[in-house]
């Protein structure tokens, strides 16, 4: 599994860095990247919760 940000809808809220900040982080700008690179097994939960809660939808799984 692997995710991403569409940086053209993050707002900047860091909810998926409170979730999941071993695959999330935020840019010098405030905006919310994703690690490139699978997701370690152990922390697709967290992703999973990331992407559900982000309050502009921005984050996708990527198979």
């Amino acid at each position: 599994m692997k995710v991403a940000v569409d940086e053209d809808r993050c707002a900047g809220h860091g909810m998926c860095l409170t979730l999941c900040p071993e695959v999330f982080e935020m840019t010098d700008d405030g905006w919310a990247v994703a690690n490139p690179g699978d997701v370690p097994a152990e922390l697709e939960a967290a992703a999973k919760e990331a992407i559900d809660n982000c309050p502009e939808r921005a984050i996708h799984q990527i198979d």
